[in-house]
């Protein structure tokens, strides 16, 4: 492994949205930097919720740019990118997030600087892209095309998305390296040790069904929320999801619609989800499409059984096939609830370390290391 020591890395994110990459970036950056490595964090607008979680040996740079959509938010902050690659010529650079990934390689090319480019992409491309608006997907994916085999190295978080990104793209397989994302740390750990404040997670309650993530389409609690209307037909039990977005109305209604009010709760953003994984009886992923969910791995991690839809791409990686968890069709509402009784029932066991060891902080940080800072 080469040596990290006084190396500069700058990790160049949108913000620190309450998402799977962002906490998982964080977890690499503190993990970098107790390595030697002097981590600038360059945020095109310093906000979110995980600001509170940057860790202090972490610098942040917010490039300020202006509130609007998401997208071009983060195209208005190319001049302060290339400006601070001028300015401080960090050994390597690491972006996360297709269209942060776009702008950095842009930036990069733009500044002539010598630093080293990795971007890494985190969602499965095909799928994610069909969600855009067609003029958007479009353009995304010739800069995509155009802009990620100049990168001189190329991170998948799973070999699912390895493959789907040479397949949309054309970009050798063999030019796209596959690093598990670092989501086991001691704080995790620790974390899913301290108490919760839930009426639910009393002595004598019934069983939790827990899901975490945004509420988008991509996660599919629609049909969560439809299983859990038929695993009440048998058994007692309530379903919390954690987690904010834009569907809450749809999902809220739905609720209603299915009489469901006092069996599903909706809290929202939830700093400390790993205290809940540690509780729940049956910890559910019901999402259409994954790169790697890293809320998988901390339920595997906090020893709750597990159930998740085999979409593109991660759950079955993670899941060893079937091994660590219960595998579901996507949108099978039938057999999701099938799965979720059978693992109330006892038929699901819970995870074994082995499980969750690959997605240790120390184990990534090395190849990360080596990615960044090799020749």
């Amino acid at each position: 492994m080469v040596s990290s020591v006084g190396k500069r890395l700058a990790i160049f994110l949108p913000a620190l949205y309450g998402g799977g990459a962002e906490r998982i970036t964080l977890n690499l950056a503190q993990g970098l930097a107790a390595r030697g490595v002097a981590v600038d964090l360059v945020l095109a607008r310093a906000l979110g919720p995980y600001m509170h979680e940057i860790p202090e040996s972490v610098r942040l740079l917010d490039l300020r740019v202006s509130r609007r959509l998401r997208v071009f938010r983060t195209l208005s902050g190319l001049p302060a990118l290339v400006r601070y690659l001028r300015r401080e010529q960090p050994d390597a650079m690491l972006s996360a997030l297709t269209y942060a990934n776009v702008i950095a390689m842009w930036a990069w090319r733009l500044s002539g600087v010598p630093t080293r480019m990795v971007v890494s992409e985190h969602n499965t491309l095909s799928l994610w892209n069909q969600q855009l608006p067609n003029w958007y997907s479009w353009l995304m994916l010739r800069l995509v095309r155009r802009l990620y085999p100049r990168a001189d190295c190329i991170v998948a978080v799973s070999r699912g998305v390895a493959d789907d990104l040479a397949a949309v793209t054309g970009i050798a397989r063999q030019r796209i390296r596959v690093v598990y994302n670092p989501i086991v740390t001691p704080e995790l750990q620790a974390k899913a040790q301290l108490p919760v404040e839930h009426p639910w997670f009393g002595a004598v309650e019934p069983p939790v069904l827990l899901a975490v993530g945004r509420l988008t389409p991509q996660k599919d609690f629609p049909t969560l929320v439809r299983a859990f209307a038929q695993v009440l037909e048998t058994h007692s039990a309530r379903l919390l999801i954690l987690g904010e977005g834009y569907e809450r109305p749809k999902l809220e209604a739905l609720i209603r619609e299915l009489g469901l009010k006092e069996y599903v709760s909706l809290p929202g953003f939830v700093a400390n989800p790993y205290a809940f994984m540690s509780r729940a009886s049956v910890f559910v992923l019901s999402s259409k499409w994954e790169g790697l969910p890293t809320v998988l791995v901390e339920a595997l991690c906090c020893g709750a059984p597990v159930v998740a839809t085999n979409c593109p791409s991660g759950p079955r990686e993670i899941l060893a096939e079937g091994q660590y968890g219960q595998l579901v069709a996507v949108g099978d509402v039938a057999a999701l609830a099938w799965a979720i009784v059978a693992a109330l029932d006892g038929r699901t066991p819970s995870p074994p370390r082995e499980s969750w060891l690959p997605y240790e902080v120390g184990t990534v940080v090395d190849r990360y290391t080596d990615l960044l800072f090799g020749s």
